[in-house]
């Protein structure tokens, strides 16, 4: 949200623009068993991990994020809801978890946040903590087909765009690259099986969802 004290009323506004839709589906593609490890890359006020704790509760739920005040917010709607997650503060292109050490990594509407050169080094990191056969899925928004919500968000986040990042570039605009371009990133980062699975549409625009499985 950029703003500490908006992060209370982001779930209502990812609500508002029909995210939760996708943040649902993405849980259930992602097809969590009892007692796996899953890792939320970018996982902000930890609304998908909340979901895929309640999905299963048996998993092991780790957010990652580099928004300590989104992490704050997660953990206290965690206490509140009675879940038990892990939440780090860290960066998707430096995961601190060992090599195949997570049986999924979830990503929502976090990958186009980033430029060319971390969205790589993200995905090296995803498939290199990923165990063999685990998989990454990730929703993001598709930049051919931007609704007025991300346009309007584009203009907001260029006029005044926080800087949460230690180092790291500020945030981009809610722009999106391509699907083509975001599988071509998938396979060039070792991910043997990596495809375009499913279409939805939000306020924000179209959203598609990917999935790659490290072999």
């Amino acid at each position: 949200m950029g703003n500490p004290r908006l992060l209370p009323f982001y779930d209502t506004f990812t609500r508002l623009i029909g995210a939760r839709t996708a943040q649902w589906q993405l849980v259930a593609q992602a097809g969590t068993a009892p007692g796996d490890t899953v890792l939320e890359i970018g996982a902000g006020t930890g609304t998908v991990l909340l979901l895929a704790k309640r999905a299963v509760g048996s998993a092991t739920v780790i957010g990652l994020d580099p928004d300590r005040y989104a992490l704050a917010h997660a953990h206290r709607r965690a206490v509140h809801q009675g879940l038990e997650l892990r939440l780090d503060h860290g960066y998707a292109d430096r995961l601190p978890y060992p090599d195949a050490s997570i049986d999924r990594v979830l990503s929502s509407f976090m990958f186009h946040h980033l430029p060319d050169a971390e969205k790589s080094a993200a995905l090296a990191e995803a498939h290199r903590v990923l165990i063999p056969g685990g998989s990454l899925h990730m929703v993001d928004l598709n930049g051919e087909h931007p609704g007025a919500v991300t346009r309007l968000l584009h203009r907001w986040h260029k006029r005044d765009e926080p800087d949460l990042s230690d180092g790291h570039a500020p945030l981009r605009g809610p722009e999106a690259a391509t699907e083509g371009h975001v599988v071509a990133l998938m396979r060039k980062a070792g991910f043997a099986e990596a495809a375009v699975v499913g279409h939805g549409r939000a306020a924000v625009g179209a959203v598609t969802f990917y999935r790659a499985e490290r072999s």
